[in-house]
């Protein structure tokens, strides 16, 4: 395995020959230039402070800061450092302020950048000057000797004469430069640990950030289940009544046309053809949200679905009690997918439904003796089901060897609801449906 820092790579024997030493320097160079830079803007936004009017700024510089660290983190650490911050809850400047300035991530950022402003950079200066600049000041002492030609002070202190002396030194240096390399990688590796404990989420912010992916996504099978419903009442009360009142229409005009007419044949032509589209928009009213799925929950639902079903079906769903909404809508989908897809490509001679709550989760079984096979890879309609089943925390579990039998199997954890709870809930979607 391939190291990720430089604390991993110093106890590798090819330490000195890999690139690791010189991307420990190359990050203590740019934190010593980042370093003086901050502290040359903090101490001028420090003295605006003073009157208030620096305040915001200071606070900006500190997100500045550390998003540029998190990048120069990438030279020494190979791990990602995500952001810690969240998004906004509302669009707008005061809305990103108020976020901003109540998140801890925002203030370790700042104390950070005082901390890099005022101790760090002169550190990193400092190492680099002793692990860099010592030893290429001895490595260039025959060049300076060159340079002068009769003698040479290396490091301001050693002076140089003859070009013995001067190799000499070059030869202290190349070993020095060897030697060095591992405090020097020692540092960045401190300094890299630093940044990423006060630059990158931490594990509370992590556990607040899912708990809110999680409520996100239960808002967005709310949503999903409201537009669902009211696309159910569009069509119903728009769509199927003009339906209605065209076929009544066409029906009424077929009486008053003379019999065996052409217009009579156009009329029966186009009264059949509105009965079929009305019939056909009552299938698609059904399969959006049906109404025995509103009214009595996914057992007798699921029992309407077998009824329906092209390959006879047996059902074991009566222990089932109310579950939420949203659960019942994904149960329910599950079914008839699972048992469209056993019509059309099982070959199947008989199915089979099994659906019970226990231990806090709903488990959806749907058997048949079909010639197996059932790849999701090759569905969309699968895939797309696992992942509606995904959204509620829920798994899809499909065997189908070769041969069959197959098995679908749908888990979604979830509460039963209370006997109140149940029996308000098919009152509230028929009113809805009717509104």
């Amino acid at each position: 395995m391939e190291p990720r820092t430089p604390w991993q790579a110093l106890v590798r024997s090819r330490y000195p020959r890999s690139s690791w030493p010189w991307r420990s320097a190359g990050y203590l160079a740019g934190g010593a230039v980042v370093g003086a830079l901050a502290c040359a803007v903090l101490v001028v936004l420090g003295l605006f402070s003073l009157v208030l009017v620096g305040l915001p700024l200071l606070l900006l510089s500190g997100l500045v800061l550390g998003r540029v660290e998190r990048l120069r983190l990438r030279l020494v650490d190979l791990d990602p450092a995500p952001d810690p911050h969240r998004v906004p809850t509302a669009p707008g400047l005061a809305a990103w302020l108020r976020t901003r300035a109540g998140e801890q991530a925002t203030w370790r950022e700042l104390a950070y950048a005082l901390l890099l402003a005022t101790v760090l950079w002169p550190l990193d200066l400092l190492v680099l000057a002793v692990g860099v600049g010592l030893p290429a000041a001895l490595l260039s002492a025959p060049f300076q000797l060159a340079v002068d030609g009769r003698e040479a002070k290396v490091v301001k202190a050693y002076l140089v004469t003859s070009y013995p002396q001067a190799f000499g030194a070059a030869l202290v240096g190349a070993v020095l430069l060897v030697a060095l390399a591992y405090p020097l990688g020692a540092v960045a590796g401190a300094r890299a640990a630093l940044a990423r404990a006060l630059l990158t989420p931490r594990e509370t912010e992590r556990q607040g950030a899912i708990g809110e992916v999680i409520a996100s996504r239960a808002r967005l099978v709310d949503a999903f289940e409201a537009e669902r419903r009211r696309i159910e009442r569009d069509l119903h009360d728009g769509a199927q009544q003009r339906l209605v009142a065209l076929t009544m229409t066409l029906g009424l005009a077929r009486l008053d046309a003379p019999p065996g007419g052409p217009l009579a044949e156009q009329l029966a032509k186009a009264h059949a053809e509105a009965g079929q589209v009305l019939t056909e928009l009552r299938e698609l009213i059904h399969g959006i949200h049906p109404q025995v799925l509103a009214d009595y929950g996914l057992g007798p639902a699921l029992a309407d679905a077998a009824d329906r079903s092209a390959v006879p079906v047996d059902t074991d769903v009566d222990a089932l009690p109310r579950l939420p909404a949203s659960v019942e809508s994904a149960g329910y989908f599950a079914g008839c997918e699972a048992l469209a897809n056993i019509g059309k490509h099982s070959g199947a001679r008989r199915a089979r439904i099994t659906a019970r709550h226990t231990g806090g989760a709903l488990r959806l079984d749907v058997e048949d003796d079909g010639h197996g096979g059932a790849d999701p890879a090759r569905g969309s309609g699968l895939t797309g089901l696992a992942d509606r089943i995904a959204v509620l925390d829920g798994t899809l579990t499909i065997m189908s060897p070769p041969g069959g039998p197959t098995l679908l199997r749908v888990e979604i954890p979830c509460p039963a609801l209370s006997a109140s709870s149940a029996s308000s809930s098919p009152r509230t979607a028929s009113s809805s449906a009717r509104d």
